[in-house]
């Protein structure tokens, strides 16, 4: 780890404050579970004394009890009442860590998936989906885990050693360190394979993202897989990562599995000589025969466990490959940020003010653009693949920010208005109309939920969409399927029109709306603009310009630049792109 940056669960703590409280508590169970779990070893030596000692036992002078038989019940009872506190504060340990290690899983989740949300469109598209899946999903998972059973085992190893010492210190100084003599090696041996095993689960964590990465994606591509028959190909690609991730974890597996049979040998060193010399004491008279048997019994108590520190790293070492990934995915920061500023009523007039920009660190995608939009009007962008439309609309959805210039809204930096002062008053319609797991009426009132049963299908009617979803089986209430699988294409681009009319916005952003549908589709789809764009600022890119023919102004983006500008008319008479773009899609030829 860097010099500066602290331990990822020292993060943690400091990130959850207001779970130290229970955390505290979890431990303090946990201390009082070991207690009693230490305690029967020590009843049993002091039964052993009474037989062999009764009247001068250590019970006998603790309790002033002089009769074997009623040492033997009280130590019964003292049996019982161990036992009964035992389990007791197991349960409630138990119930404490768990319950912890579930809410720390759950807030985390929500936390990350939050900042996930927050952060910059440009970020998601260079980042794989199914690799952040797993951060949010599967290394979560991981931590989970270990905090449910990882932090308390670690700890009962610990309490362990300090109250089993304890015993040999006050009994015999030879025996405690004969004892004792194979704790350093296994330290030594847990921090040596800890160095180990850490690379190893990082390889781990990664080969997850990456399987997890492919199988998102080719799930979502499967139609494109079916129609190349490239399933096959496909296997092979899915087998080659998991390949990779069993290889690594062999890797991880045969270092962590070699630890607990040189812990074994490290155990009987010290039983041995517990043993050994435990029992040369005894008969020389030098040590009592029930602090022997004790002192046996703890020697099995004190080592034994530690063949766990094999186990206990493992969770240890996946959790910390895990959380790492996880607070460096909560590290990154948005470039896109929110304004401070509400605009009380918006009437949509949009201006690019000398516009530069582009994508990362790439070339410039726009050149001094300077556009100016009037609240109400239509206007549409055309022009040839590549010519910056697109990244227009990235600008004035707020999905990136110019290099240089500005973009307003009625007159204010776009930069300075909240999401819901910008992104609020605008109805957004994709080229991909991307329709989520649910019914048709909850798909349509996404952007407004509480919106009424007559406000949805007046919506619907709006945009020519209410004719096929009352032919539905359940109409409105039709389950459409992960990602609207279950309609057409032409279905779906009438459903995301309706959802952005139904939110009622200021201004309505149309991204190739019909690009791809059929020629009734599309006149439908131009129904429904004509209708829900007057009084409203309407910004439109297509490529059939049959679609934007209407339009108040159509603007020629060329190359990052404006290359003409005018109405429909006014382009097709004068010789340009556009009417020559509109003579090979009317197949007017003369027109060129």
């Amino acid at each position: 780890m860097a010099a500066g940056i602290p331990h990822p669960f020292q993060q943690l703590w400091l990130r959850y404050r207001e779970y130290r409280t229970r955390v505290i508590l979890g431990f303090t169970l946990s201390t009082i579970r070991k207690i009693m779990d230490v305690m029967p070893e020590l009843l049993i030596g002091a039964a052993i004394d009474v037989v062999v000692r009764g009247s001068d036992s250590f019970v006998a002078s603790l309790l002033g009890v002089t009769d074997r038989r009623e040492q033997i019940v009280w130590l019964a009872v003292i049996n019982a009442v161990v036992w009964i506190l035992e389990s007791t504060s197991d349960y409630l340990a138990s119930l404490t860590w768990r319950n912890l290690a579930q809410q720390v899983e759950h807030d985390l989740r929500l936390e990350a998936y939050e900042h996930v949300q927050g952060l910059d469109m440009a970020w998601h598209e260079s980042h794989p989906t199914g690799a952040t899946l797993a951060v949010i999903n599967d290394d979560v998972n991981q931590l989970e885990r270990f905090l449910d059973s990882g932090v308390d085992r670690l700890w009962q190893l610990a309490l362990n050693v300090v109250l089993v010492g304890a015993v040999f210190a006050a009994s015999s100084l030879t025996l405690t360190v004969m004892a004792f003599l194979p704790i350093p090696v296994i330290i030594v041996g847990s921090m040596w394979f800890q160095r180990r095993l850490q690379p190893r689960y990082a390889a781990v964590r990664a080969s997850v993202a990456r399987i997890s990465g492919l199988v998102a994606s080719n799930l979502g591509g499967m139609a494109t897989i079916k129609s190349f028959t490239a399933e096959a190909r496909e296997l092979d690609r899915v087998r080659a990562a998991s390949e990779t991730y069993r290889l690594a974890n062999a890797e991880a597996i045969r270092a962590s599995s070699a630890f607990v049979p040189l812990i074994r040998m490290a155990i009987l060193v010290g039983f041995t000589m517990t043993l050994l010399l435990g029992g040369w004491m005894a008969l020389d008279g030098r040590l009592e025969i029930g602090l022997y048997s004790v002192l046996v019994f703890m020697t099995q108590r004190l080592l034994w466990p530690l063949t766990q520190v094999g186990e206990v790293l493992d969770l240890y070492q996946r959790a910390m490959a895990s959380v790492r990934r996880i607070l460096a995915l909560l590290d990154e920061v948005p470039v896109t940020l929110p304004g401070t500023e509400t605009v009380p009523s918006i009437t949509g007039a949009l201006e690019l003010r000398g516009v530069r920009a582009g994508y990362g660190e790439g070339p410039d995608v726009l050149h001094d653009l300077s556009i100016c939009i009037p609240a109400g009007e239509a206007h549409a962008f055309v022009g040839p693949t590549g010519a910056g439309k697109s990244t227009l609309l990235r600008l004035l959805l707020r999905f990136t920010d110019p290099r240089d210039g500005q973009v307003l809204l009625d007159g204010v930096d776009v930069r300075e208005l909240t999401w819901e002062g910008l992104r609020g008053q605008i109805g957004y319609v994709a080229q991909d109309a991307f329709l989520f797991e649910g019914s048709v009426a909850d798909n349509i009132a996404y952007g407004r939920p509480d919106a009424t049963r007559e406000a949805i299908e007046l919506a619907a009617r709006q945009a020519e969409a209410s004719s096929f979803v009352e032919a539905m089986p359940l109409g409105y209430d039709t389950h459409v399927g992960e990602r609207g699988v279950t309609l057409s294409g032409g279905q779906r681009q009438r459903l995301a029109l309706a959802r952005a009319i139904l939110r009622d916005p200021a201004i309505l952003i149309l991204d190739e709306a019909t690009s791809a549908v059929d020629n009734e589709t599309e006149a439908a789809i131009q129904r429904s603009l004509a209708e829900v764009s007057q009084g409203r600022t309407t910004v439109m890119v297509a490529h059939r310009l049959s679609t934007v023919r209407n339009a108040d102004r159509i603007w020629v983006i060329d190359a990052g630049r404006v290359a003409d500008a005018g109405t429909h008319d006014e382009l097709v008479r004068r010789p340009g792109p556009y009417a020559d773009l509109w003579a090979v899609q009317t197949g007017d030829l003369a027109a060129s």
